[in-house]
């Protein structure tokens, strides 16, 4: 879309500054942009005086400005009161006529304006500063998937540190950035006396000397709060807790810490220590902290193995393989594995061919590197199930992981897909490498490279919710004479334990014990009598959750068999509850999916545009709850299809239908759809799961479920959600279940304007296509 007066920026200052030796042209598009930011800048420092022009306002820049004053009213330079007024247009401010260059009254109300977006009361002027940062691209307005509360910490530093000589104003978009942890990290420096000269943001001796000094908790003073639970609120939510940007202490702000501390394998002292601030602030963390993890590229005997496991590590990360040209000599030895193992540690493969540069890394270069990975994991006798570290090993840019880095994934995830789907993929990188991979690619753990603490892709992001391993510190280790270079790594319990001898050399699969487990209760409902023993599985599956916890499951597809759930319980096997997924290793809940199949066979035999009871009990209903979080959340989303894109099937970000929902109701909609045809319910999933049924699952369902047709996915999603009064108790629980996640003031489908309902179907439908053409 065009606009008008960012167009007339451009072709002002193209015209006026065309001919001027250093200046560079932006294109005539309308569209506001760094490069017309960037032309505005080279204008302003020509106007100043300044003869080598370039794109960064500068030292220079800014003191050539502080001479002349702030500008407003009366400013003598009219071309400068012009570059002021077009670049507010550019930030969406009315700045009023510009053809006289006078700075007037609706300029001085815009520069007010952008102020207050920023937290600051003040006159209509433009000091040095605030000229600054009309030139940038940043957004003092909440944009989508902005947080409020992010913004108000913005709004707070700039009130309170913009007068400070080396802080400067910070977006106050809502979103946690890399110069919004710099403006943190000074406002810390500031309140612990560090001078504003060497308030530099790093996170250097004299910060970390200053918090040793400063634990927050009961009774702490209201700033070191603010600075605390800001730190607190840019990590983001933590397994569910969350807390409130605030200057007083309270139980919540303590319980938050906890469960931080826990998901950071840290002490759970509840309070804000130094280790607690070091890993809120910066990717390292405190390197000096308890490590039980290590890697490196040299040769483990079972001497080195014994000495690390006596040193506390337990489990170390070794390549499977090396570039043909590379001399180092890295990967795995012949009997390493065994050594390993019998110095009583485990492994987590590490797959890397060179990965230091953006060149390497394309789609066909992952596909390659994947089919390469699986074929040395076989070699080395790797059971099903093992996560391999695919690593990108320099500091990707935003851009660079769109444009190399995820295609590099999605070539990995193909070629293993290609090969059964035998391994699981994770991501090895800075924080942000880690986390839009596994949004965006499906990585199922992340190996963080917080030492890298200088990586743009680490300050200014929080960790990874499936971070496995964090590396914090390479050194030398030394055991008597023997020394080589270790990195340091803290292992997250309870995430990838790495491979021991029982996962090597073997057959077994990750879901060995669900499908025991389900063999044996089809042979208790055929013991148990005549009848439908596949429906009688599904039922237990199901039970009690999706029965009695969620009763309107009797409404939908009616009761179990309460006689053959007391006979199973008594005569049937223990229960499995959840086994990892052999495709993408996420976690899938054995009730959801049984929910699922039991819905699909009962009310299913639907496909095309209609929606029912059968999907009801997988992906629509699940459709639902995600429409209801998002109206519950439209103020920071505007946009359903970005809520959808950011939000909808990912492993690494908590929603109310996440990546492992969507497997559930795939898998279950899938096997439904199969015991409707015919055959054992035992046996249908074991052709699924530990065949290579599931490498294909969501191309099934896309053509099963939708005849391969996005317009169809929208169609029945719209359908489902908005109910044509042919099933008013179907329509009656949809609502129910929009309305558990969006309140019950939550607009529900059929209120909604179609310009706003349609582009969250649309993000639906582009998923599920994503995912189905791999």
């Amino acid at each position: 879309m065009v606009d008008q007066k960012v167009l007339e920026a451009q072709q002002w200052v193209n015209a006026t500054y065309g001919a001027v030796p250093g200046y560079t042209r932006c294109a005539e598009d309308g569209r506001t942009g760094w490069p017309t930011m960037h032309s505005l800048t080279r204008a302003l420092q020509h106007e100043l005086g300044i003869t080598t022009l370039s794109d960064s306002f500068g030292p220079t820049t800014l003191a050539k400005l502080t001479e002349r004053g702030p500008v407003g009213p009366g400013f003598a330079d009219p071309n400068i009161v012009r570059i002021v007024q077009h670049a507010l247009f550019c930030k969406g401010y009315w700045a009023g006529e510009t053809t006289s260059g006078t700075y007037g009254a609706t300029t001085q109300n815009a520069v007010v304006r952008m102020k207050a977006d920023c937290g600051v009361t003040a006159a209509g002027v433009l000091q040095p500063k605030w000229f600054k940062a009309l030139l940038t691209m940043d957004a003092y307005i909440l944009v989508s998937g902005g947080s409020t509360e992010v913004r108000a910490i913005q709004q707070w530093l700039n009130h309170r540190y913009l007068d400070r000589s080396t802080f400067f104003v910070v977006p106050c978009d809502g979103r946690f950035s890399r110069d919004v942890q710099v403006a943190l990290m000074k406002a810390i420096q500031y309140e612990s006396g560090i001078p504003d000269d060497q308030a530099t943001g790093s996170f250097g001796p004299a910060t970390r000397d200053a918090l040793r000094r400063n634990t927050v908790g009961p009774g702490s003073p209201g700033t070191w709060v603010q600075l605390f639970s800001a730190a607190c609120v840019f990590n983001g939510d933590v397994n569910g807790a969350a807390t409130v940007f605030k200057a007083a202490w309270d139980d919540r702000l303590a319980e938050y810490v906890r469960v931080f501390q826990e998901f950071s394998a840290l002490d759970r002292t509840g309070v804000g220590d130094y280790r607690t601030w070091a890993q809120l602030l910066v990717s390292t963390g405190d390197p000096d902290r308890p490590a039980s993890a290590c890697d490196t590229r040299f040769h483990i005997s079972t001497a080195r193995a014994q000495a690390l496991r006596a040193a506390g590590y337990t489990v170390v990360g070794r390549y499977l393989d090396e570039d043909p040209t590379s001399t180092l000599n890295k990967e795995l030895q012949p009997g390493e594995l065994d050594a390993i193992f019998a110095g009583g540690m485990r492994v987590f493969p590490i797959s890397q061919y060179d990965g230091r540069e953006l060149t390497k890394f394309s789609y066909q270069q992952g596909y390659q590197h994947g089919l390469r990975a699986h074929e040395r994991a076989v070699h080395y006798g790797f059971n099903r199930g093992t996560v391999i570290y695919f690593a990108v090993d320099f500091d990707a840019t935003d851009e660079q992981i769109t444009s190399n880095v995820l295609p590099y994934f999605h070539g990995v995830q193909a070629a293993l897909a290609n090969q059964g789907k035998r391994y699981v993929a994770a991501v090895y990188g800075s924080r942000n490498v880690c986390a839009r991979v596994t949004n965006q690619a499906y990585a199922r753990y992340s190996f963080v490279s917080g030492m890298s603490y200088g990586f743009s892709g680490n300050l200014g992001f929080p960790m990874p919710a499936n971070w496995s391993f964090n590396q914090i510190k390479e050194f030398k280790f030394t055991s008597g004479t023997d020394t080589f270079d270790l990195d340091r790594d803290v292992h997250r319990p309870f995430s990838d334990p790495g491979v021991g001898p029982e996962n090597v050399g073997g057959t077994t699969s990750p879901v060995d014990a669900f499908l025991h487990y389900v063999e044996q209760l089809y042979a208790t409902a055929v013991a148990y009598g005549p009848g439908d023993a596949n429906l009688r599985v599904l039922e237990y599956l199901r039970y009690p959750t999706y029965v009695d916890v969620y009763s309107g499951w009797q409404n939908l597809i009616g009761d179990v068999d309460r006689a053959w759930i007391d006979y199973a319980k008594a005569n049937g096997p223990g229960r499995v509850e959840s086994y990892r997924d052999p495709s993408l290793g996420v976690t899938v809940n054995v009730d959801h999916l049984g929910a699922t199949a039991n819905a699909v066979y009962l009310k299913g035999n639907v496909n095309g545009v209609t929606a029912n009871r059968g999907d009801f009990g997988g992906w629509g209903g699940d459709l639902a709850t995600f429409y209801g979080e998002w109206r519950a959340n439209s103020e920071s989303y505007p946009s359903g299809y970005a809520f959808c894109a950011d939000r909808l099937a990912k492993v690494d970000v908590r929603s109310s239908f996440p990546l492992g929902d969507l497997i559930e109701d795939v898998d279950g909609h899938l096997l439904g759809l199969s015991l409707r045809i015919g055959g054992r319910v035992d046996e249908l999933l074991r052709l699924h799961l530990a065949g290579t049924g599931h490498v294909g699952r969501f191309a099934r369902f896309f053509g099963a479920r939708y005849d391969a047709r996005n317009a169809d996915i929208v169609a029945a999603a719209r359908n489902m959600l908005i109910s044509d009064g042919t099933d008013a108790e179907l329509g009656g629980l949809c609502t129910a279940a929009i309305r558990t996640t969006g309140g019950w003031n939550c607009l529900l489908p059929g209120m909604l304007p179609a310009d706003k309902l349609d582009p969250f179907l649309q993000g639906y439908a582009d998923t599920i296509e994503k995912l189905a053409r791999g």
